[in-house]
């Protein structure tokens, strides 16, 4: 029913002596889309760093309270990218929707500044993770079009990569804003929401939009004289967003986008990724746990996301890249695995000055081996035109997965305490790991 455009033969999409980049494979569009997700998460992280101390110690949010605002943080975002993935191949313009979500989310960073119950926040925070859920599946869309198919691990790597760095250098930023400002939280939602504003600068004025998007085909003479197709300079930059605009298909319908539910191996990912969903503990909460845990004063806790994010940058690329040689699901599963023992460091090894940099170390390798793989695998499975709402279902699957985690974890730790919680927690994710291994075990080539 769809069909993918391979008919331009390997190298076609080279002009000949033009400069590919940096890295082979990677298209000037991924580069300017992590520039893009850089100065977001430096605006994001500065805010997420921050969030668990304030609202627990400043505000008095009880755990349960605080594992509710935390779901819906992560939970709205993950339904609105079901709409946010369908309206972009819908319309054929991934960066408009893009767009619009990191706009929600730049005007949302003020607002925080003026909320302080639970309710409130709660608004709030639901409509920054709109943006979110907006903008996840069209960008990385983007990326996944403009990119082969065996480089994908490797370009969504680049992109996480440049990601994470302003994911590490948003809570630096937020500590030195602490440290030096008297309304210090005040200071870091403010210096928050004009970060968020040049991110959105930067996307509007760099990204290619709908026009020069379109995918075009034009014919030349091969030195043996037979005609070749190749893509005119700069389409494969945005991935012929607008090809179908161009060839005048119809709009993409929301029973097709659906009807991507039957592909054996789409179902499986999206199963998986929701079944490990369920027992991920969200990032806040295991920097809470490693604070008690390792008796860490409040004044370094902003500091925490910086050992996930580094070990992150550090090794995103390459994992991404192992991934295209070895198998995707082989990665995503390990990563897993890493966040299993980080697990158990914290529920049983001893509160070392080692026990930080070691937890952190397999939290950054869970990310940098599973943020990236996961849309990567899906390259192969959704064609072109629904890319987006592909990428839209799995993330979907595995956000409210995680959401439900957010409110169950809250909840078991107001009333079991938190060693209780995370030991459930780890087994949980000891037995799903070994279903989605049975599950995604590669066959007739599924990787």
């Amino acid at each position: 029913m769809y069909l993918t455009d391979r008919s331009a033969p390997a190298g076609a999409g080279t002009v000949p002596g033009r400069r590919r980049g940096l890295r082979p494979g990677v298209a000037p569009v991924v580069l300017v889309l992590g520039t893009v997700s850089l100065i977001t998460d430096i605006s994001s992280e500065m805010v997420t760093a921050v969030l668990p101390l304030y609202l627990v110690t400043t505000l008095g949010f009880s755990p349960l309270a605080f594992g509710t605002l935390d779901g819906v943080y992560n939970g709205v975002g993950a339904l609105v990218q079901l709409t946010g993935g369908h309206l972009a191949d819908r319309i054929r313009n991934h960066k408009l929707l893009a767009g619009l979500g990191y706009g929600l989310s730049a005007l949302c960073k003020p607002l925080l500044l003026l909320v302080s119950s639970i309710g409130a926040l709660g608004t709030v925070l639901a409509l920054d993770r709109t943006g979110k859920g907006l903008r996840t599946a069209p960008r990385d869309a983007m990326i996944s079009l403009s990119t082969p198919s065996g480089k994908q691990g490797r370009a969504f790597g680049v992109h996480r990569a440049m990601d994470t760095t302003g994911a590490m250098l948003g809570p630096l930023a937020a500590f030195l804003i602490l440290s030096a400002a008297a309304d210090g939280y005040d200071a870091v939602f403010g210096v928050s929401a004009c970060v968020a504003v040049l991110g959105v600068v930067v996307l509007v004025l760099f990204v290619p939009g709908k026009q020069r998007g379109a995918r075009v085909e034009r014919a030349r003479e091969a030195e043996g004289g037979q005609p070749v197709l190749v893509r005119e300079a700069g389409a494969a930059d945005t991935g012929g967003l607008e090809a179908g605009a161009a060839a005048g298909k119809p709009p993409v319908r929301i029973r097709e986008a659906f009807a991507l539910l039957r592909l054996p191996r789409l179902r499986a990912l999206a199963g998986c990724a929701a079944l490990l969903g369920l027992t991920t503990v969200s990032d806040a909460f295991v920097y809470l746990l490693l604070q008690r845990r390792a008796g860490i004063g409040e004044q370094w806790f902003t500091l925490l996301p910086l050992g996930t994010a580094l070990v992150f940058l550090l090794l995103a690329v390459p994992l991404g890249a192992l991934a295209d040689r070895v198998g995707r699901h082989t990665v995503f599963l390990s990563g897993h695995g890493a966040l299993l023992i980080g697990y158990g460091l914290l529920l049983w090894a001893p509160a070392t000055p080692a026990l930080p940099f070691l937890v952190l170390a397999l939290h950054g390798v869970f990310y940098a081996a599973t943020d990236g793989v996961l849309p990567a695998a899906l390259a192969d499975i959704v064609p072109e035109e629904l890319r987006a709402s592909g990428l839209a279902i799995v993330g979907t699957s595995q956000a409210l997965a995680r959401f439900c985690c957010s409110l169950a974890f809250g909840a078991a730790w107001t009333v079991w305490g938190d060693g209780p919680a995370l030991a459930a927690s780890a087994v949980g994710l000891l037995c799903c790991a070994a279903i989605a291994g049975r599950v995604l075990r590669p066959t007739n080539g599924n990787r």
